[in-house]
């Protein structure tokens, strides 16, 4: 939220264009990524267990989602691609990352981030698409209306995967 409220304010109150921020925001994304890479020599997500890694991983976070944000209004908004345009869009380069990681052989660190950066777009994008009126373009559910399709979608998510895991057979463990 941090970032996507970072974002609406540069443009909304401080009248900052959205190509400014995209390019200022990516700029600034890549040097996080230069340094981390720099000083911890991986930017692989299962070895972020040190401090110092958890630090560069919150600055990437908090500059992909106002990145993200940006990026998702830029498109369906500025360039009038509207909400379900951009959102296929950003759906789309998911998938094409996702195809080069598994059938080009695309390295699965830069696969995650370049994906994990798009799914900000994707989801402010789909976020509008269902939140805003229908006379901007969207569906016209609200933001509370929007928020409780997402909960309901994540929870679901989550008791199926709790479900589904496979339990471990601690009868052959011996203590």
């Amino acid at each position: 939220i941090t970032g996507t409220l970072i974002t609406d304010r540069l443009v909304d109150e401080l009248k900052v264009s959205l190509i400014t921020i995209i390019i200022v925001f990516s700029i600034v994304l890549a040097a996080i990524f230069g340094f981390w890479y720099a000083s911890e020599k991986t930017l692989a997500m299962h070895s972020i267990d040190t401090p110092k890694r958890e630090l560069f991983y919150w600055a990437a976070i908090l500059f992909t989602f106002a990145l993200g944000t940006a990026t998702g209004d830029y498109l369906a908004e500025a360039l009038k691609l509207g909400y379900l345009q951009a959102a296929l869009i950003f759906g789309a380069a998911i998938a094409a990352i996702a195809a080069g990681h598994f059938y080009l052989r695309m390295n699965a660190v830069l696969a995650f981030w370049l994906a994990y950066i798009l799914t900000r777009p994707l989801g402010a994008s789909i976020g509008d698409l269902l939140s805003q009126p229908t006379k901007n373009g969207g569906y016209g559910l609200g933001t509370v209306g929007t928020s409780i399709i997402f909960f309901c979608i994540i929870a679901s998510l989550i008791i199926y995967l709790s479900l589904k895991q496979k339990r471990v057979d601690h009868s052959s463990i011996d203590l």
